[in-house]
């Protein structure tokens, strides 16, 4: 996948989850059902994931380097990664979220807040995209809390995914309310 079709599906699946926020009834927005993270929960998660992301792409090339190194390997098509993603998830069950991600209940009143916020970063990490070439983008690479290191193509690979993956859990919790 080119940078041009991944910033189209980062943000067609950043807007779908934003849109699917925006429609939650107030009930449904911080529901708990279970153990499962509220919708307001998943909301808060994205929008701390995507932050330090935006972040790395706003750094100087050879800060990345000095900093995170680079890729000793090819990058992974968007369905490897997505395949990866999800049998590292299924392999680590018990897994926890680390504190810089794990995400508190959103009060009501900072919804529509928290969901521009969230169209921003989304919004600022897109137009951050075209200034690495298709190389750069397979050759620079960030560490990635559960997966290890991942070439900066992968990165925005799992970003989009990422989103997309959440998006469904809020279905499925919805679904056993």
């Amino acid at each position: 996948m080119d940078k041009q079709a991944v910033i189209s599906l980062l943000e067609e699946n950043h807007q779908i989850f934003i849109s699917k926020i925006s429609s939650l009834s107030d009930t449904d927005f911080n529901r708990k059902i279970a153990s499962k993270w509220t919708s307001s929960q998943q909301l808060e998660h994205i929008i701390k994931s995507v932050k330090p992301v935006d972040m790395a792409f706003s750094l100087p090339m050879f800060v990345l380097k000095m900093k995170f190194g680079l890729a000793n390997r090819p990058s992974k098509t968007y369905p490897d990664l997505v395949k990866k993603y999800l049998k590292t998830l299924e392999k680590n069950k018990g897994y926890e979220v680390p504190p810089e991600f794990t995400p508190e209940e959103i009060p009501l009143a900072r919804k529509e807040k928290s969901l521009k916020k969230l169209k921003k970063l989304a919004s600022k990490l897109a137009s951050r995209i075209p200034r690495f070439s298709e190389e750069e983008l397979d050759t620079y690479i960030l560490p990635h809390p559960l997966m290890g290191k991942l070439t900066l193509r992968e990165m925005l690979y799992f970003t989009a995914y990422h989103v997309e993956h959440h998006d469904r859990q809020i279905l499925e919790n919805l679904k056993l309310k």
